[in-house]
This record gives C-alpha cells, sequence and structure tokens, in this order.
C-alpha cells in the first residue's frame, strides 16, 4: 500500500557530496519506484531562526518557512529523518529546526490538569538514519546512543510518532565505495518498502 512519505535531509551542509544527501536520495529513488508518494525538506534550505525564550517557543508565530514544513509533516505518513552525529548528538541546525517546527498546539496540546500532553502527530512512524565516524557498535555499546534514544524517546515519541525505527551506519570517513554502496543500496530498499 502506497504511503506519503516525508524525508527530512538534516545535515546542515548543503554542498553536494555529503554521504547523508545521497541517502536521502537513495531513500527517494526507492520510495518513488515503489509508488510512494514523497516530499522532501532539506534543512540546510529552510530559512528560520532560532529560538532563543521559552515565549517564542510557546506564544510566537512559527515562520513562514516553518509552517510549511508543518504542513509537509501534517501530511506526511511516514517521515524519514537523516543526519550526521557532531559531538555525541544531532547538528545544531537540526536540533534547531526540530524546535521551531515541533511546537505546542502543532505537535502536542498542553494537558489540562495533571495529565500528560496530548500527542499531536500519534498515527506516523518515523525512520532515523545517522551517519557517524566512530564503529555503529561502538556508539551503541559504549555511548549507550544516547542522542538517538534521546530523539526517539524525548522528542518523536514524546510528539505521537510510533515506531521510531533507526540505522546507524558507522565510519562513514573510512568506507570503501563498495562499503558506500551496500548501504545505499540498503537506504534505497528501505525507501522501497516505505519503513
Amino acid at each position: 500500500m502506497p504511503k506519503r512519505i516525508l524525508i527530512v535531509d538534516g545535515h546542515p551542509d548543503s554542498r553536494t557530496g555529503r554521504y547523508v544527501h545521497a541517502l536521502a536520495k537513495a531513500y527517494f529513488d526507492g520510495a518513488r519506484q515503489a509508488g510512494h508518494e514523497v516530499r522532501s525538506i532539506i534543512v540546510s534550505e529552510v530559512d528560520f531562526p532560532l529560538l532563543r525564550t521559552s515565549t517564542d517557543y510557546q506564544e510566537r508565530e512559527a515562520p513562514a518557512a516553518i509552517r510549511q514544513c508543518q504542513e509537509l509533516l501534517a501530511w506526511a505518513e511516514h517521515v524519514v529523518i537523516l543526519f550526521p552525529l557532531w559531538l555525541g548528538s544531532m547538528p545544531a541546525l537540526l536540533k534547531g529546526f526540530l524546535e521551531q517546527t515541533l511546537r505546542p498546539g502543532f505537535a502536542f496540546a498542553e494537558a489540562s490538569g495533571h495529565g500528560l500532553p496530548q500527542k499531536l502527530l500519534s498515527g506516523r512512524s518515523v525512520r532515523i538514519i545517522v551517519t557517524m565516524g566512530m564503529p555503529a557498535l561502538f556508539y551503541r555499546w559504549y555511548f549507550r546512543a544516547h542522542s538517538l534514544k534521546s530523539l526517539q524517546r524525548n522528542i518523536l515519541r514524546f510528539c505521537g510518532f510510533r515506531p521510531v525505527n533507526a540505522c546507524v551506519v558507522g565510519m562513514v570517513e573510512n568506507m570503501s565505495q563498495a562499503q558506500r554502496g551496500i548501504w545505499l543500496g540498503r537506504v534505497q530498499e528501505l525507501g522501497f518498502r516505505g519503513r
């Protein structure tokens, strides 16, 4: 069954040649080949300010570019977020984008009384694809994938996304062309399957 898929390319460097961009294209191509409806957000090309106060986050209207991204998120049934691991976490630009986009009233609603906030983005699944210089097993074992788990649990599940799956692509700087091609094929297959 075809899905409405949104790909969020979270690499802050818009120049071609970044492996995250190639992975995003591979997912896009696989999804299109299978007949899924696919849209993309390239975070490095979205013009938005960083939030600096809780008032900005909770009360001020989101910029027009962010409202367009929110419309795409509302449209999507499945979201794919790709980014490189920088200083053990997502790049600041992607974090700033998520802060702007996943605002109260759009991503969640404050609870009345003492209940939990209402998850306004329920019914959508997510695939996270993270690239890094260290071995993926080392990131998962030694660092316990803390930043990935935080994104999964504290941001995406908090807003209602389920299931939230992830791929960790390690040692990207030292990969051979053949190894890069294997990962591109895997990601294209994920796109084909809409997963």
